[in-house]
């Protein structure tokens, strides 16, 4: 891409105009509020559109204001997170909400710069909330919006180029259209997340295919290597024969503090599987959780032969009922099997919110 200042210009209202068409309705979208694209922007880190959109109105629901998530308990706001995954965000934005209602008066700081000062806000969500709810000139730089500027600029990502995140953020910069802040972020993401895929970029619907110095694919990081495990949990459920959905009981087991992945959340007791246990399985699946791919298999267990089969390590275990499940903070994986189960109750649709 040539960058001149009536380049720029162009580029900014080709792609702009572009957005103004074609962008998707999202929740998040029909609200400047500081506090709802901030829900957002977290949900979304590591995250697909897809999976969020629930999980963002019930969040909503529950915590409607920053002081209402900042007195929140911790296993409450986990709970309203249950199943999303990457729960450290969700415990650090209870943690900044405490902060801004006790330093801030209860309102978001309005630059990136303060924002950063925030536990669990880094450089792109500090930008992308000072721009798209305050109006702030502060580009952003996420997984799509960097594949975008590595095609406009092919030649930072060369290994040489020295600092690539800091030239980037400098490109993203030199880009935005500062009239115009958070849609423009906006419109750079939706870019690279509709039409500039990292495998067969719809290269004939981009706005800004005339700008571009490479088209087609661009060359990557390889991904992960993802590592294959077994794993067998028991379920032990008390009144489930005959008994209506709110009166089943299931047996919890809490994960202790100190382990670094989801610590204090709620699961189906782990247990070893037996070659003669085939015949228990009650369900098999798949989860995968960051690098590993889990072949899950759920056994049925009475409460006599737990007795000998679950180990005894000082876990807390309750027994839970159905109607509860939904205020606990279960493991993504824990409300998987209960859903597919038809134990735990189907969660109550929420309204999305309206543009204010």
């Amino acid at each position: 891409m040539v960058v001149t200042p009536a380049g720029i210009w162009k580029f900014q209202r080709e792609l702009l105009a572009w957005f103004d068409v074609h962008a998707r309705d999202l929740p998040w979208r029909r609200s400047s509020h500081p506090y709802y694209i901030w829900v957002s922007e977290i949900m979304l880190q590591q995250t697909r559109v897809t999976a969020v959109l629930d999980y963002y109105a019930r969040f909503l629901a529950m915590f409607p204001t920053v002081a209402a998530l900042a007195a929140a308990e911790e296993a409450d706001v986990l709970a309203a997170w249950s199943g999303l995954g990457y729960y450290r965000r969700a415990k650090l934005m209870r943690q900044a909400a405490q902060v801004v209602v006790r330093e801030h008066q209860g309102i978001l700081p309005r630059t990136a710069e303060q924002l950063r000062k925030l536990p669990g806000i880094g450089e792109y969500t500090s930008s992308a909330i000072a721009s798209i709810a305050y109006g702030e000139p502060a580009a952003v730089v996420d997984g799509n919006v960097e594949r975008v500027l590595l095609r406009l600029f092919p030649g930072d990502g060369n290994p040489g180029q020295g600092n690539q995140a800091k030239t980037l953020r400098e490109r993203a910069a030199g880009l935005l259209d500062t009239e115009r802040p958070g849609d423009f972020n906006q419109s750079m993401m939706e870019l690279g997340a509709m039409v500039c895929l990292p495998q067969r970029p719809l290269c004939l619907h981009c706005p800004v295919q005339p700008f571009c110095a490479t088209r087609g694919e661009h060359q990557g990081p390889p991904p992960k290597k993802m590592r294959n495990q077994q794993i067998a949990y028991a379920l032990l459920c008390r009144n489930r024969s005959g008994a209506t959905p709110a009166a089943i009981q299931v047996l919890l087991q809490r994960r202790p503090m100190s382990v670094s992945l989801m610590p204090g959340m709620w699961e189906l007791p782990e247990v070893a599987m037996r070659e003669s246990d085939e015949e228990r399985v009650e369900i098999t699946l798949r989860h995968a959780i960051t690098v590993t791919n889990y072949r899950v298999r759920v056994l049925r267990l009475s409460e006599r032969e737990s007795a000998h089969r679950l180990p005894s390590r000082g876990y807390p275990r309750k027994w839970a009922k159905s109607s509860e499940l939904g205020s606990l903070p279960l493991t993504g994986l824990t409300r998987k099997i209960l859903k597919r189960l038809q134990i735990m109750p189907k969660t109550q649709g929420v309204a999305i919110l309206t543009r204010s």
